[in-house]
């Protein structure tokens, strides 16, 4: 089976959609329910790579989990039911765990697994390998951990010796979720109260999801402050019902509540066809259930700013998360813009899709403070500012970002993905807007997160 994909220009894109679930609710709901006393309930989870690497992983820690099928034909979605063990029910798993390409998995499990009182050893695919993990070992060193990793503890394979940590006042060089996330999970394992102070607000997913099942944690601006549980079960821990219609206040007890969630579609799948329908005439798409968490949708300030037309419809609250319909259409003029530190941690992922809208925006727009996407599944600012050049736009690259001359015509030409999911997608909206033929390499990667991309893109062209 070819690894490429040919993709021509669009006359116009148009329908109603959903896209897949969150990924990063998906990580964190089938962790954080493993580690709950109970059973709990994962509806509309994603079944693409990085969250089957965490669920497996989660199976080899000994979690029974249940996996069911709910509805027909295209709207056909995964349900599992996850019968949790509490904070101290892993064991230890007979062999190494490999977490695919996934650097949530390896990077939450390590806070997990560092307090958890067994031996441990990660690995994973040859990307995730050269991505780096001492973003991690180093403060969970400092909580006490055991803790050994290749080259000087930089990289993958890694070994864990879990013990009893300690907490620790700890101030992030760089923002990341998922080094936030698994130094709040190793807080949970610490004695005392451990404090996380982020350079800028990321997703906040984890902080939200541990509160409704019972953690003592407390924001404070750009602080978290993280309760360590004692390992002791006071009494039988409350059973959690997260839904659209109740935000239950967290009780405190020394294990966390399992909980029922539904998981709502990802706004950074949704990215590729708000762009599209943004860029290609004569467009219009309603994208539906969509999370608008605001750590989560710096995009939506972004198209804003370039005048862009895009509006959240039927806003409500799913499983402690806020929910919109977002509808979006082509009506041309877009204006470029400055993007800096301060907005990157809020459209991370949206980078590459972002870099193709202002290949078409009247001026210069600059995209600052992104030094982190040299180290993604890909280097994100060289695939783009490579694959965008060979397709006829003027691009500067700087160390932490680039410059992208905008009114480009965009050329068909044949681009690399390097084996990453979100170039691969922003490549293939550039397409639809360039004359001539243009050729993906490397789409396999679509699978990490968005199974079915492809169909779902051709069905809405036309």
């Amino acid at each position: 089976m070819s690894d490429s994909i040919a993709l021509q220009k669009a006359k116009r894109i148009k329908g109603e959609i959903t896209v897949p679930p969150d990924k990063s609710m998906s990580h964190r709901a089938i962790m954080f329910a493993s580690l709950a006393k109970g059973k709990s309930t994962l509806k509309n989870f994603l079944m693409a790579e990085d969250p089957i690497s965490t669920m497996n992983a989660m199976r080899m820690l000994g979690i029974e989990i249940e996996q069911r099928a709910k509805g027909k034909g295209q709207k056909v979605t995964s349900e599992l039911v996850i019968y949790g063990k509490g904070l101290y029910g892993l064991k230890e798993p007979f062999d190494v765990i490999d977490c695919g390409n996934s650097g949530t998995t390896v990077r939450l499990l390590s806070g997990i697994l560092a307090g958890n009182p067994f031996f441990s050893a990660l690995t994973g695919d040859d990307s995730l390998k050269q991505r780096p993990m001492a973003r991690v070992i180093s403060p969970l060193k400092e909580m006490g951990a055991e803790i050994s990793a290749r080259d000087n503890n930089k990289y993958l394979p890694m070994a864990v010796m879990g013990k009893r940590l300690r907490a620790i006042n700890y101030i992030m060089p760089v923002a990341s979720a998922q080094v936030k996330s698994c130094l709040i999970l190793a807080g949970l394992y610490a004695d005392g109260v451990t404090e996380i102070t982020e350079p800028q607000r990321s997703r906040d997913h984890t902080e939200r999801m541990l509160r409704a099942m019972g953690a003592d944690i407390e924001i404070e601006g750009r602080v978290i402050r993280v309760q360590g549980f004692k390992g002791s079960l006071l009494g039988s821990p409350r059973r959690v019902r997260l839904s659209a219609d109740e935000s239950p206040e967290a009780t405190r007890v020394q294990e966390l509540n399992p909980f029922d969630i539904t998981v709502p579609a990802d706004f950074s799948s949704a990215a590729f066809f708000i762009a599209a329908s943004l860029l290609v005439p004569n467009s219009e798409v309603l994208i539906k259930d969509v999370c608008i968490n605001p750590t989560r949708t710096g995009m939506i300030e972004v198209i804003k700013n370039m005048s862009g037309d895009i509006a959240l419809e039927n806003i409500r609250n799913m499983s402690g998360e806020p929910v919109a319909d977002i509808c979006c259409k082509s009506v041309g003029g877009l204006k470029a813009v400055k993007i800096n530190e301060d907005i990157m941690p809020s459209l991370i992922d949206e980078f590459p899709i972002i870099c193709v809208l202002a290949t078409q925006a009247k001026g210069i727009t600059e995209i600052r403070g992104a030094g982190e996407l040299r180290v993604k599944e890909s280097d994100r600012i060289r695939a783009m500012a490579e694959g965008l050049r060979k397709m006829g736009a003027e691009v500067e690259e700087y160390k932490d970002g680039l410059s992208i001359k905008g009114n480009t015509k965009l050329k068909g030409a044949s681009v690399d993905s390097y084996g990453d999911h979100r170039i691969a997608m922003a490549f293939s909206v550039a397409a639809l807007i360039a004359s001539r033929t243009t050729t993906i390499k490397g789409i396999s990667s679509v699978n990490i997160s968005f199974p079915g991309f492809f169909e779902l893109l051709k069905r809405l062209t036309k």
